[in-house]
């Protein structure tokens, strides 16, 4: 009896020693802020450990390329905007979007009401911030929408100032309006003393050109590794999970994601007001990824006019695999 009891023991110590041991590393597209709070959650609140997941969370920044880290192997699974995945997938990173937590766009140009801007025609013969390395896409592909050139100023042509990760363009008149997101740099504008009825926004999801931001990839070779797969699929699940309890928890979501901000760089209010805006961006999806917003994302990124993001409609860039065993 005391060998049964003592061999029972011992398979119950080694279980223990297993228990989360299957290790996955997630790398953020930025650094950590409520942007990817569903994450943290799932770290804080056990739901990857209830999956026997081992998960580490490494933030972004301005000089780390998702794209980049995944290809060289630091990262099995990475948060990424739709065209700068699609963009690396045609040119040889063949990425896949496994899950899809965001639903809607929360990108935006925001302009001063001043300067006579009341629609998007008037944004003619104006000089516009935007963020470059991949983020570009979506407004190259609305102004070539609306007709309008991106090589300088004139009644159809704007001037494209390379905007920085920040609103400085347009606190110093720099620029009339600049690419901002719902939930941080439009709210930085409102926090250096702008009204709001100062200014003037445009959504893009408004513009009927918004593309899918913040879904999951992985490396498409991974795919054939039912491992690989199944690690995944418990990733997606516990994520999920983590996101809808942040949707749920606004305020308790912000505050793990403070406790989890090594650099201390983040405020309580800042955070808390941007998680209240990113559950808006995160209803509506389960986590998998909606075909039709997959096609306008596609068809707003090839038509891009003479420098089109894509050149072709992708093959093999999504699969619903994942979340259909995830979330079944």
């Amino acid at each position: 009896m005391k060998t049964i009891i003592a061999a029972a023991g011992a398979a119950m110590t080694l279980a223990g020693a297993g228990y989360a041991s299957d290790e996955v590393t997630l790398q953020l597209k930025w650094v950590t802020q409520s942007q990817f709070a569903g994450y943290y959650v799932a770290l804080d609140q056990g739901f990857y450990e209830e999956e026997d997941l081992d998960v580490t969370i490494l933030p972004g920044g301005p000089d780390i390329a998702p794209t980049q880290v995944i290809a060289g192997g630091g990262a099995d699974v990475t948060v990424e905007w739709m065209p700068a995945a699609l963009a690396a997938r045609e040119k040889g990173l063949p990425l896949v979007n496994i899950a899809q937590p965001f639903k809607s766009s929360g990108m935006m140009l925001t302009c001063w009401k001043d300067t006579g801007i009341a629609a998007p025609a008037d944004l003619a013969d104006r000089t516009l911030g935007v963020w470059f390395f991949g983020n570009e896409f979506p407004f190259m592909s609305w102004m070539s929408k609306l007709g309008i050139s991106v090589d300088g100023k004139g009644d159809a042509g704007v001037e494209v100032l390379k905007q920085g990760f920040n609103v400085d363009p347009l606190l110093q008149r720099q620029a009339d309006c600049i690419s901002t997101m719902t939930y941080n740099e439009y709210w930085q504008v409102i926090d250096a003393g702008v009204g709001a009825d100062e200014l003037v926004t445009f959504k893009y999801e408004d513009q009927g050109v918004a593309t899918l931001e913040d879904g999951l990839y992985v490396l498409e070779a991974n795919l054939d590794n039912p491992e690989f797969v199944g690690k995944m699929e418990r990733f997606v699940r516990a994520s999920m999970k983590g996101w809808k309890w942040a949707e749920e928890n606004p305020d308790d979501a912000a505050e793990i994601v403070l406790d989890n901000d090594a650099s201390g760089a983040q405020t309580e209010s800042h955070q808390k007001r941007m998680m209240g805006e990113i559950a808006k961006l995160t209803a509506g999806s389960n986590g998998a990824l909606d075909v039709a917003d997959y096609e306008r994302t596609v068809t707003t990124l090839l038509g891009g006019g003479s420098d089109p993001v894509i050149t072709k409609a992708p093959e093999g860039a999504w699969t619903h695999a994942i979340t259909d065993a995830a979330l079944k």
